[in-house]
């Protein structure tokens, strides 16, 4: 594959996954700034710190794959360049390091603003960024990737950032960042279905390779029923504002990603577990569930300071 240094780069970090990242912090913000508590320096600095995090992740991922076997010529989704021969595996590691590095130093700042939790939460974080495809006890490896993303890129991502500006921990924010676990995992379900094959024949146990194609399908639409239930129990249970429906177009852009989806469901029903659908077809519903992502993320966080203007009568 000829490409630029720059361009291997690009596709090193996988910028279609920065969601998982970024939507958190969004949310977040815009809780933090509907409660009066908003910092531009410290939510900046968040957004930096899990977008670094995040790429740190994605560089693990394509380096301890590779070695693990995880990574073949008979990859589905998009090209992985360690084993694409792109770039060296060394210096896909040591992106990782300096990836991991930058987001140290941001966390230095944030932990001068917030205080110990930050340190506990950055490290913690970081470790778990290697541990995910790394490490003798890979969670990936070992069905516990989906565990991984719903915690780090949900629950500690959104309720962090909150604390970052704030210095008080927001149930809001927690109840927020459940919706957004939720639909970070639905994104790694997408890339688990589309991969069960290839990955039970690498001895990567998701929870896709364990329990089949009808599973992964029904764990899919049980992530994004959890994500929309969020907004509604934050509107009818902890008085938020009618306008964080708004992360419902969130799941309106997952409904091509699910008839692509069912697609491959009735191909399973009709042709046997591992049925007659191309499973390449998953890589655009990835990346609309990625979409989707962004857009709730958004939705939660611009609703909820919108709201706090006081229209609809909402405080």
């Amino acid at each position: 594959m000829d490409v630029t240094r720059t361009q291997a780069w690009i596709l090193a970090i996988r910028p279609r996954t920065l969601s998982a990242g970024a939507a958190p912090v969004v949310a977040a913000s815009g809780f933090a700034a509907a409660d009066g508590v908003f910092a531009q320096l410290p939510a900046l600095a968040a957004l930096a710190g899990a977008l670094l995090i995040q790429i740190g992740t994605n560089l693990a991922n394509d380096y301890y794959d590779f070695f693990k076997g995880g990574d073949t010529g008979e990859r589905l989704g998009p090209v992985r360049v360690t084993q694409a021969g792109i770039l060296a595996p060394g210096e896909v590691f040591r992106g990782m390091v300096v990836s991991l590095a930058l987001a140290t130093l941001t966390g230095v700042y944030l932990a001068s603003v917030a205080g110990w939790p930050v340190v506990v939460i950055g490290l913690v974080s970081m470790l778990m960024a290697i541990c995910y495809t790394g490490g003798p006890y890979p969670l990936s490896y070992n069905g516990l990737g989906d565990v991984f993303v719903f915690v780090f890129f949900g629950l500690v991502a959104t309720a962090s950032t909150y604390y970052v500006q704030a210095q008080v921990w927001s149930a809001g924010a927690i109840v927020a960042g459940a919706g957004l676990g939720a639909f970070s995992t639905a994104m790694l379900v997408v890339n688990n279905l589309r991969d069960r094959e290839t990955d039970g024949a690498a001895g990567k146990r998701t929870l896709a390779v364990r329990f089949g194609d009808r599973f992964t399908v029904v764990q899919y639409f049980a992530c994004l029923t959890g994500a929309a239930a969020v907004p509604v129990l934050g509107f009818t249970l902890m008085g938020w504002s009618p306008w964080t429906y708004l992360s419902l177009f969130g799941l309106v852009a997952c409904v091509p990603a699910a008839s692509r989806i069912l697609a491959l469901w009735a191909a399973t029903r009709e042709g046997g577990e591992h049925g007659t659908l191309d499973r390449r077809t998953l890589n655009p519903a990835l990346a609309m569930t990625a979409r989707g992502l962004a857009l709730y993320g958004a939705g939660l966080g611009v609703g909820a300071f919108v709201g706090s203007m006081g229209l609809f009568g909402a405080s």
